[in-house]
């Protein structure tokens, strides 16, 4: 699961959820990585260190921090350009709309999913446990 993260966020209580679910869901294949962008309100203004620290002492959260990140405009991570195309949000937008959005991706490296901020994380259980399910075909 891929998640732009904000450390001002009103969505910021959401890492606790999604560690929950790096720790529950883990020893079956799932990893959650946080990628802080700075591109919503200027809601993660810190250092790639000072983020860390804050959401391992506010939060506890032990899955992976990228590097910061812009979701889009000229500069965005091919990363985030991908998923966007793979799995539109609302109404097809290839946009993101604010931090936390989610895009839960499946073993075979497919997008199985895009979140809204809005979804919270314990929400996402079953799709997680689907995905988790599906073992990927080889050709």
């Amino acid at each position: 699961m891929l998640v732009n993260t904000a450390s001002g966020c009103a969505f910021t209580p959401q890492l606790a959820g999604l560690e929950t679910l790096h720790q529950t869901y883990g020893p079956q294949g799932l990893t959650v990585l946080g990628f802080p962008c700075n591109q919503f309100g200027g809601q993660e203004p810190g250092s790639e260190a000072e983020i860390a620290a804050f959401c391992d002492l506010s939060f506890g959260v032990s899955f992976p921090l990228m590097a910061k990140i812009s979701v889009h405009g000229p500069d965005a991570l091919p990363l985030y350009t991908w998923l966007c195309a793979e799995a539109p949000g609302l109404l097809g937008s290839r946009r993101i709309k604010w931090n936390f959005t989610k895009f839960l991706v499946g073993r075979d490296g497919r997008t199985v999913s895009r979140f809204a901020p809005q979804n919270r994380p314990a929400s996402l259980a079953k799709a997680i446990e689907a995905a988790l399910a599906q073992r990927p075909t080889h050709p």
